[in-house]
């Protein structure tokens, strides 16, 4: 079974797409924007 391993940021309306193409090029794939909250998550190594 897959495991998952998550993440949370602050989103800066001037850095916005910063943020996003930074936790993306970490491997984590957006999930959810909650207010200026996003979650992240990505498959767990081993």
């Amino acid at each position: 079974m897959q495991k998952w391993e998550y993440a949370t940021a602050p989103l800066i309306t001037h850095a916005l797409q910063e943020i996003l193409n930074n936790w993306g090029d970490e491997g984590y794939e957006l999930v959810a924007v909650t207010g200026d909250v996003a979650y992240f998550k990505r498959p767990k190594a081993g």
